[in-house]
């Protein structure tokens, strides 16, 4: 770890730290806490990915669909129009459409072999992106001057690093360079995740094994063909299952940094309640 004590850390003028946990349990709102009141440099893994690792497959996929309407098939033939996605921090959602959801294509879904090809692009891309982290981690203070960092992980971090290898080079090359915190949160965290999904399903990356025995055990659970399958309804399958999953891998890139909890988190107000979050996590770790 870079810091070891809770001294190291306060005293430290160009903190460095990466949050990981589930998404919806804070991470994102502690990033742009941090940005607009104090003055950080936000680097969101997931605007990376979408814009500058899988923006072209993006903008295809948008193109693929223009090209089956006359009108805009002769206007992007002629490059007439111009399509991009308006990716934000906000807002994900260019990068969700793009994974989508397997099943029924009545139902907005896709062939499962398309689905996996999309998951491992999202896989080398995410890779990809964390192991920029330090590179903007340098671009950030010696380009805008910012000293501060924070890294927004997303929430399958824990599917593309093997915590449990103390060789592993994405592990390496992020603890070498921020402190690894991650956001616990409780059964009562999980059922409200698990009841916000329900609401609105939303596309998934999952780790390749488990993506796949998930939707084995749900054709032979629900009796139908691949092509037939409601995709919210095997997205609403799989999310608890996908929760119990990542919770010991989590646990396990833990071990890296230190672990808060987010209840803890849901009462930082201001970047001086975050570093004293993060001071009371580094003593409890020294004991």
């Amino acid at each position: 770890m870079i810091y070891t004590t809770a001294s190291e850390w306060e005293a430290d003028r160009a903190k460095r730290v990466l949050l990981f946990g589930m998404s919806g349990l804070g991470k994102t709102h502690l990033s742009n806490m941090l940005r607009d009141e104090a003055g950080w440099f936000h680097y969101s893994i997931d605007y990376r990915i979408g814009t500058r690792y899988m923006g072209e497959y993006i903008a295809d996929n948008f193109k693929r669909e223009a090209m089956k309407v006359p009108l805009l098939r002769e206007l992007l033939l002629t490059d007439s129009v111009y399509i991009a996605s308006n990716i934000t921090f906000e807002n994900l959602a260019p990068l969700s459409t793009y994974l989508s959801k397997p099943g029924n294509p009545d139902l907005g879904g896709i062939a499962f072999e398309d689905y996996c090809t999309r998951q491992a692009q999202h896989q080398e891309a995410e890779i990809a992106a964390l192991l920029d982290t330090e590179r903007f981690i340098k671009r950030a203070a010696d380009l805008y001057g910012y000293h501060n960092f924070v890294c927004d992980s997303g929430g399958s971090i824990c599917e593309v690093v093997d915590a449990n290898d103390p060789q592993d080079p994405v592990m390496l090359a992020l603890s070498k360079s921020l402190l690894m915190v991650w956001i616990e949160g409780s059964e009562e965290h999980r059922d409200r995740l698990i009841q916000r999904f329900d609401r609105a399903p939303k596309p998934m990356y999952y780790q390749p094994a488990f993506l796949l025995q998930v939707w084995q055990d749900y054709l032979a659970e629900q009796g139908v063909p691949a092509d037939k399958v409601n995709p919210d309804a095997f997205l609403r399958y799989g999310y608890a299952r996908l929760l119990s999953h990542r919770q010991p891998r989590y646990a396990a890139m833990s071990k890296w940094g230190v672990t808060v909890q987010a209840d803890d988190v849901a009462r930082v107000k201001t970047p001086q309640d975050f570093n004293g979050l993060i001071a009371d996590a580094l003593a409890a770790k020294q004991g």
